[in-house]
C-alpha cells in the first residue's frame, strides 16, 4: 500500500494554529512549535491551507505569487524549516495548490488586463460583452452575483467562479498549465510530499459559454455543472508532468463531482488523483427556502449513511476514497450534526468512529480532536466573504431573510465555524496569540481547550489517538471489505468490515436518544461482543445510549 492510504492527515488553516510572534496571526514558526502535540496525535502528515502571498481577500485561496510564502506567515526559508522538521518526526508535508483561479493582484492579471495582444493577455478568461454591453452569459458566481466583471481597458469581461478579485485561469493556454506546474515543481524542490488541489475539478469550462437555464427570480444562475469538457485531459496531464514523476500524493477537491464521476477521477489506471474529496455527504442538512433563501433541515442520517455506503462500493478495489467530516470549509461537527451542549463528547465520538472506521485516508481539522464548537457570533465578527455576500444580497438587497434568520442559518453552517483561532489553553486568547487575534477566539475556550481535554477523563483527543493507531495497525480498516447492515434504520449506522478471519462492527447511534438493541432490525449485531474501542464506559446489552459509539470484533 502507498503511505497515504494507511495514514490519518491533520489539516492546518495556518491563520488560526498558533502565533508565534504576537501578532495576532498563526505562522509557520508556530506550526514548527506544535509538531510534538501533532506527532503525539498520531498522523502521518499535515495539510497547510495556502501559505503563499496574498491580499487574503478569500483567506489566502486567491493568490498573487505561487512561489512566494506570505510574510503574515513567515519566509520561505521557515517553511523549509518546517518541512525539515516534519520529516525528523516522519511527517509528512502537502500544500494546497490553487489552480483554477489567481488574486486579481498577481502579475500575470495585472499585466493580462492591460491589453488583448502582450504575453499574459490569453492567461485568463476573457468575452466580448453581449450586444447590450451586459455580462457574456447569465452564470452565478459562487460567491453571490454575477461570474463576470467588466475591464473598460480591454472593453472585456473576465470570468470568475468565485469573487471577483478571483479571476479564472484559461487552463486550455498550455502555457498556463506550465506555469502552474513549474509551481508545483518548485515546492517539490523544498521537500514537499503532496498535494491538496483546490476546486480542481473546474479548471475546465464548457467552452460554448451558453446562458443557463433560467431559474425564476434568479438573473445570476449557479452551474450545476462547473466541469468542462477536458478537465480530465488537463488533470492526466498535471499527473504526468508532476505527480508522477516526482511520486507526489494527490487529493483533489471535485465540487458538484457525482461518485460516478469521482471514481474516474480516482481509478488508479486513469492516472489522475491519488483521492478526492466528495461534496454530497455534506449536503445532509441544506435546503433551500420557498423564495431562494439560504435554509437549513434537520440532518437526514438515512441520506448520509446511503452516501457514505455507496462510496464504499463503488470505489472498493477501483480507487480510494479520501474521508472527512470537517474542514476549513466546513462547520464543527458537534454543533451541526451532534450535540455541543448536553453530549459533545459522545456526538464528537461518535461521527469520528464513523469516518475512521470506513475504507479510505480520513482527514481531520484543526480542533476536531478536541471537539471544538461553532460560535455564536453577531454578523459584524464574522470575517468570510462568502457569508458577508450572502448576506448583503439575501437580507439588505432582496430582504429574504431578517439578520437574525441568516444567523440561525449559518450558526450551522458558515464556513467561518471552523476558522476560529484553535483553543489551547484557558489563558488569555485560549493560548493561541499574545496579541489581539485575526478572527474572535470562540468563547467556550475556557471550557474546551487541549490543555483541558487531555487531562480530562473524556478526552477527545485520547479516543481520536485511539482511532487513529487502530488505523495505523490493523489492516481490516485500511484493506478489510465493508457491507452496512441495517440500511433502512434512519437513527444507527451498523456496518461489517471483513479481512480473512477477522470481523469487526462499527455501530453508531446518530442521535441524542437511547435506542433499543430490540429495535435494531440485524440477527448479526449480537454475534459481536468484543470491544475493539468505545466512547462509553461499559457496555449496555439492552439499549444504545445518546450518540453511543462502539466497534466491536467477534
Amino acid at each position: 500500500m502507498k503511505w497515504w492510504q494507511k495514514a490519518v492527515i491533520y489539516e492546518i488553516y495556518p491563520k488560526s494554529f498558533y502565533d508565534s510572534n504576537g501578532d495576532g496571526i498563526g505562522d509557520i514558526p508556530g506550526i514548527i512549535k506544535k509538531l510534538p502535540y501533532i506527532k503525539d496525535l498520531g498522523v502521518y502528515a499535515i495539510w497547510l491551507t495556502p501559505i503563499y502571498l496574498s491580499p487574503q481577500v478569500d483567506n489566502g485561496y486567491d493568490v498573487a505569487d505561487y512561489r512566494k510564502v506570505d510574510p503574515m506567515f513567515g519566509a520561505t526559508d521557515d517553511l523549509k524549516e518546517l518541512i525539515k522538521e516534519a520529516h525528523k518526526q516522519n511527517i509528512k508535508v502537502i500544500l494546497d495548490m490553487v489552480a483554477n483561479h489567481t488574486s486579481d493582484q498577481c502579475v500575470w492579471f495585472r499585466e493580462s488586463k492591460k491589453s488583448k495582444d502582450n504575453y499574459f493577455s490569453d492567461f485568463y478568461i476573457w468575452k466580448d460583452p453581449k450586444p447590450d454591453g451586459s455580462a457574456p452569459n447569465n452564470w452565478a458566481a459562487s460567491f453571490g452575483g454575477s461570474a463576470w466583471t467588466y475591464v473598460p481597458e480591454r472593453n472585456q469581461y473576465y470570468l470568475h467562479y468565485y469573487a471577483s478579485q478571483q479571476p479564472d485561469l484559461n487552463w486550455e493556454n498550455p502555457i498556463v498549465r506550465q506555469y502552474i506546474f513549474d509551481a508545483m515543481r518548485y515546492w517539490k524542490a523544498q521537500g514537499v510530499d503532496g498535494w491538496r488541489l483546490d476546486v480542481i475539478t473546474q479548471i475546465s469550462k464548457d467552452l460554448t459559454f451558453k446562458d443557463a437555464p433560467k431559474v425564476p427570480g434568479k438573473k445570476y444562475v449557479p452551474l450545476k455543472n462547473t466541469s468542462g469538457p477536458h478537465m480530465h485531459k488537463f488533470i492526466h496531464e498535471l499527473n504526468r508532468e508532476v505527480l508522477s514523476p516526482f511520486d507526489m500524493m494527490s487529493v483533489g477537491e471535485a465540487p458538484n463531482s457525482s461518485i460516478d464521476e469521482i471514481l474516474k477521477l480516482t481509478a488508479p489506471e486513469r492516472e489522475e488523483l491519488d483521492m478526492a474529496f466528495s461534496f454530497e455527504h455534506m449536503r445532509i442538512d441544506k435546503a433551500t427556502g420557498p423564495n431562494g433563501e439560504l435554509a437549513v433541515k434537520k440532518p437526514d442520517f438515512k441520506q448520509l449513511k446511503d452516501v457514505l455506503s455507496k462510496m464504499q462500493t463503488k470505489l472498493a478495489n477501483k480507487a480510494w476514497n479520501a474521508l472527512y467530516f470537517e474542514n476549513h470549509d466546513r462547520s464543527r461537527i458537534p454543533s451541526r450534526w451532534g450535540d455541543d451542549k448536553k453530549y459533545r463528547y459522545e456526538s464528537a465520538t461518535a461521527f469520528a468512529t464513523i469516518l475512521h472506521g470506513l475504507c479510505g485516508t480520513p482527514f481531520v481539522f484543526q480542533g476536531e480532536e478536541i471537539g471544538m464548537t461553532n460560535p455564536q457570533y453577531d454578523m459584524n465578527q464574522y470575517e468570510d466573504i462568502e457569508l458577508k455576500n450572502s448576506y448583503q444580497e439575501q437580507v439588505e438587497e432582496k430582504k429574504l431573510l431578517t439578520t437574525k434568520e441568516f444567523l440561525d442559518v449559518e450558526h450551522k453552517i458558515a464556513r467561518d465555524n471552523s476558522r476560529a483561532p484553535m483553543q489551547w489553553n484557558s489563558s488569555k486568547n485560549a493560548g493561541f496569540s499574545q496579541g489581539t487575534p485575526w478572527y474572535q477566539v470562540n468563547p467556550n475556550y475556557d471550557e474546551i481547550n487541549v490543555e483541558k481535554d487531555r487531562q480530562s477523563k473524556k478526552s477527545v483527543f485520547k479516543y481520536y489517538q485511539d482511532l487513529i493507531k487502530l488505523r495505523h495497525n490493523e489492516d481490516i480498516l485500511t484493506e478489510g471489505t465493508y457491507k452496512e447492515l441495517i440500511p433502512e434504520d434512519e437513527n444507527v449506522f451498523a456496518y461489517k468490515r471483513d479481512l480473512n478471519d477477522k470481523h469487526w462492527l462499527v455501530l453508531v447511534n446518530l442521535t441524542s436518544k437511547t435506542i433499543p438493541m430490540a429495535d435494531l432490525k440485524s440477527d448479526e449485531i449480537k454475534n459481536y461482543s468484543k470491544i475493539i474501542i468505545h466512547n462509553y464506559e461499559g457496555q449496555e446489552e439492552k439499549q444504545l445510549r445518546p450518540y453511543e459509539a462502539v466497534i466491536l470484533a467477534k
